[in-house]
């Protein structure tokens, strides 16, 4: 529900996905109006770090509120401060607690409370048992009471063929009203015609590919490391002829083409480290366009380096189409909570264009 509200935190150097939502906390004789942060890993932030259990002991206490006394006074902080006159909350205790681990499952790329009452309610349509009603019934109380009518995505039926599934002919549905058989295969074919509709669209819709990423991510950290993919770094020592010159790295031909300085190209060829040729390049001047153009540059490094290693480009195709998260000290060049990745982009780039060659497609 809030996945526009994207936050996150750094624990160990690794980026933890969170999100936040407003709330009141009860301070003394204020309320306060602030953030309740929620993170993948479970931690919660409402003035104090806590997890499920903790949030659900400070609702109780009434330290995160959510019933509002009329005459006490709220603030903003430094927006705003009010004193309250017919205060209405929208959300229960419960209710924010279900939200708040329903937030935590879609960090975590886990169904939340309605995702596995829509998994509950296909296995149901599939069997019809009653075992399986029961497992339908227990999912959708699950979802907070609130949120139950947006269940099914439709805000004409909302969430009303759902109710009556629940509950077998001649009992009564969660808001009391009495099923009938007529009911029963109303729902039913509310749920056909939803399944009917989907596979006319899936039967029209061009099939391009997955659209998420089928292979795991590619940590190309500093070497040592990363076995078996430690070649793909620009540092790792191989011969790549470029611009009519040989060089002992992709840094090395990379930092050549960025200067038009014959004695600094000259020194980085003589150097056998690629942690040397930044001394090598030393006061030599840049191309006063590199800017602008380092990114081909780069590309063109690459490209070289696996067109003419085909054993360096079998490990690049081998990582399939997972992410590629570079690690360098340089933001522009690196992944990492902060860094744009360049390199690592490039290299799936020149993957894809491998590919495409070894499968002879030409467009």
């Amino acid at each position: 529900m809030l996945s526009n509200r994207r936050t996150y935190r750094i624990v160990d150097g690794e980026q933890i996905e969170g999100t936040w939502r407003p709330i009141f906390i009860r301070n003394g004789s204020s309320y306060f109006l602030t953030d309740l942060l929620m993170f993948a890993d479970g931690a919660i932030y409402c003035w104090d770090w806590v997890d499920l259990d903790g949030l659900r002991e400070k609702l109780r206490s009434g330290w995160v509120a959510t019933q509002l006394e009329p005459g006490v006074p709220a603030s903003a902080h430094h927006l705003a401060s009010w004193r309250l006159d017919e205060p209405r909350m929208w959300v229960t205790a419960e209710e924010l607690l279900g939200e708040v681990a329903d937030e935590i499952d879609q960090l975590n790329d886990r169904p939340d409370s309605t995702g596995r009452c829509l998994q509950a309610l296909d296995r149901y349509l599939g069997t019809r048992s009653e075992q399986d009603r029961a497992t339908l019934l227990t999912a959708y109380l699950a979802i907070p009471e609130h949120l139950r009518h947006y269940a099914l995505g439709d805000m004409d039926a909302k969430d009303w063929p759902l109710r009556v599934l629940c509950a077998p002919i001649g009992e009564h549905t969660t808001d009391g009203v009495l099923v009938t058989e007529e009911m029963h295969a109303e729902a039913h074919e509310y749920f056909a015609e939803r399944d009917r509709s989907v596979q006319a669209w899936h039967d029209h819709r061009p099939v391009d590919a997955p659209e998420q990423a089928q292979d795991p991510t590619v940590k190309l950290a500093t070497i040592p490391g990363a076995p078996g993919v430690e070649c793909l770094r620009n540092e790792y020592s191989t011969t790549i002829d470029i611009a009519g010159d040989t060089y002992a790295s992709a840094v090395h031909a990379y930092w050549a083409l960025a200067t038009t300085d014959e004695a600094a190209r000259a020194a980085i060829r003589a150097t056998t480290s690629a942690l040397a040729v930044e001394r090598a390049v030393g006061p030599a001047p840049l191309r006063p366009d590199w800017p602008h153009l380092r990114l081909a540059a780069m590309h063109a490094v690459l490209r070289a380096k696996f067109n003419q290693h085909p054993d360096l480009a079998d490990v690049l195709v081998a990582t399939g189409d997972g992410r590629i998260d570079y690690s360098l000290a340089s933001p522009y060049w690196s992944g990492g909570a902060k860094g744009r990745n360049w390199l690592g982009r490039l290299l799936e780039l020149v993957r894809s264009e491998l590919v495409a060659e070894r499968a002879g497609f030409k467009p």
